[in-house]
């Protein structure tokens, strides 16, 4: 379970109780069958809200097809009925385990695709599964009545008691959603919603975790389809498999409030009694005015409340005080940083790496080696290639030629996560936070990434937080923290899972006089428990405090590399920084 979340699960179970009591309370008293029918649709689409939730709403990748895993719990549930003569009790598990297979069939060539060509790739599905089935001669599937056994067939006279099942499906939907949002699971999630380069660099192998959320989203959604096919007892590809039962997933969900398991709930208690009192009343006037309820809903939200009404209110009546930002940083405190070495020789060497960008050779021929313990500081013009370096050695780009080696395992061609769980943190130029997580939970994604186990990651971020001097800010969401805060948060993230060296990318980036000195002494108490660092930096006075070589790039090649003294001292460094003028003067002076 992730640090934190005992209370606040608590909370969630007992507001869930007083809801659910307070909405059989309120169906009891309902015998208009058509009010009681409506009672029933608002858990079902509420289970298809949480589905999508799942996937979209913590995982960031938003889904125009969930209809596809709707339907294929519908069609199970009818035709196991109709072929089989098999119950629903059997027939909806055996539709979400089709669901599952469906999102792992689904998932696994989608998922490479990004923004919103996944969206589009994630429509295509339902549909061609709809004019399928209509090849196949399935336009309308009808249940057929067993009344001689309607509790085993999910054949009640009293609407009531589908209200009752369809409150039971949303109940242990909701337990899901709160086991996967107050777990690793969800963390793993909203990391890569947040930030999915951030995430794979500290270790999570994101399509994984992806494709496990679809597939247990897929199984929801097929639950939910399987039971709205007993209470509407006819299924049709249009009904089950049509745009507007995806576009209900994602509406109700942002009208609700995304990666949280009360926004569908919100967004079907309001929209679902809305869209179809109106088409009651209204139907026969306005065809398809239930689209135009969605349609409406969507641009107010976008409006008004762009995160939905759960964080719209949220964020407005309810937030909790934070601790004050942008003080001083906590004195540096805790264990030293744990470094483990393997033999005499380089922990790294690159060797030949070369990596262009069309005609421009970005990296070119570039190879060094880095001992344990050492400090290297990359240096060099802007565009020298610096970061792009960084990119190719820990898997975010691709070498053209040459490789990366660490502790005699090769790193160029491996993927990004994989590369971190070598032993290797990283850190970037622009910071990539998690802003919506708080601090700790920022840095508990390092050390999952790394795999270390609940109780362990968390001691292991507090460590980090410690080392770092941010403590004191462990329950304060990253949005919050100032420029200097955030770097020490990415760093402490970096130093969570327990790396043997770290590649930091201009860590005192932004940072005032002041800033940069506090940050030193981080990078100091590192060095002092002989954890090998290559550091990218402008700061060139910074860079003279702490490095034990230097690295100059220019143009993409090695420059110089020696003992900072005589690195600064060599006439090409000068030319490189300053231009011809400036080491005219120099050598004039001199």
């Amino acid at each position: 379970m992730r640090p934190g979340v005992g209370a606040k699960l608590r909370r969630d179970v007992i507001v869930l109780a007083v809801v659910v009591a307070i909405y059989l309370l309120l169906a009891s008293q309902v015998h208009n069958s058509y009010y009681q029918l409506m009672l029933t649709l608002v858990p079902i689409w509420a289970v298809l809200g949480l589905s999508w939730n799942l996937l979209s709403g913590y995982g960031g990748l938003t889904s125009f097809g969930h209809a596809a895993f709707f339907g294929i719990g519908a069609y199970t549930v009818t035709l196991a009925l109709v072929k089989f003569n098999l119950t629903p009790w059997i027939g909806i598990p055996i539709g979400m385990v089709l669901g599952a297979a469906a999102a792992f069939v689904i998932g696994t060539p989608t998922f490479r695709l990004r923004g919103h060509y996944f969206a589009l790739a994630m429509l295509a599905y339902p549909l061609a599964i709809l004019y399928v089935l209509q090849y196949l001669g399935y336009q309308e599937v009808s249940i057929p009545m067993k009344r001689e056994n309607a509790a085993f067939f999910l054949q009640f006279s009293d609407p009531r008691s589908y209200t009752m099942i369809a409150v039971g499906l949303v109940v242990l939907a909701m337990f899901v959603s709160m086991a996967v949002e107050n777990s690793r699971f969800g963390l793993a999630l909203m990391a890569i919603r947040q930030n999915e380069l951030a995430a794979e660099a500290a270790g999570i192998d994101t399509k994984t975790w992806k494709l496990r959320a679809l597939m247990l989203s897929g199984a929801l959604a097929a639950s939910a389809g399987g039971l709205y096919a007993c209470v509407l007892l006819v299924v049709t590809p249009e009904s089950v498999f049509g745009v507007l039962v995806s576009a209900q997933a994602l509406v109700v969900t942002l009208f609700g409030g995304v990666a949280t398991v009360w926004g569908p709930l919100i967004g079907a208690a309001i929209l679902i009694p809305l869209a179809e009192t109106l088409q009651a009343e209204l139907g026969n006037i306005i065809p398809g005015i239930q689209g135009v309820v969605y349609g409406a809903a969507i641009i107010a939200i976008m409006l008004l409340a762009p995160e939905g009404l759960f964080w719209t209110f949220r964020d407005r009546f309810f937030r909790r005080a934070a601790p004050a930002i942008g003080a001083q940083t906590a004195p540096i405190s805790g264990q030293p940083v744990e470094v483990r070495t393997t033999g005499n020789g380089p922990i790294l060497e690159v060797k030949n790496l070369s990596r262009a960008f069309g005609g421009l050779r970005a990296v070119d021929d570039v190879s060094f080696s880095v001992h344990r313990g050492e400090i290297l500081g990359i240096i060099g013009p802007n565009g020298a290639g610096k970061t792009t370096l960084f990119n190719v050695m820990n898997g975010v780009l691709p070498a053209d030629e040459g490789e990366a080696v660490f502790e005699g395992h090769r790193m160029t061609g491996q993927k990004l996560f994989a590369i971190c769980r070598m032993g290797i943190g990283r850190t970037f130029q622009v910071v990539r936070s998690f802003p919506r997580l708080p601090v700790l939970d920022n840095v508990v994604v390092g050390a999952y990434g790394a795999g270390l186990a609940d109780r362990d990651a968390i001691a292991s971020a507090n460590d980090a937080l410690a080392q770092v001097g941010l403590s004191h800010l462990a329950n304060v969401e990253a949005g919050q923290l100032t420029n200097k805060e955030l770097r020490l948060m990415e760093l402490a993230r970096a130093l969570a899972g327990k790396p043997r060296i770290l590649l930091l990318d201009e860590t005192l980036a932004g940072l005032g006089r002041e800033e940069c000195d506090a940050v030193l002494d981080v990078l100091g108490h590192l060095r002092d428990s002989g954890m090998t660092v290559v550091i990218i930096e402008h700061t060139m006075h910074a860079m003279m405090r702490i490095a034990d070589r230097f690295l100059v790039l220019d143009h993409g090649k090695v420059l110089a590399m020696g003992l900072p003294r005589e690195v600064v001292e060599n006439r090409d460094v000068i030319e490189a920084y300053l231009g011809k003028k400036w080491l005219n003067r120099v050598t004039a002076n001199v």
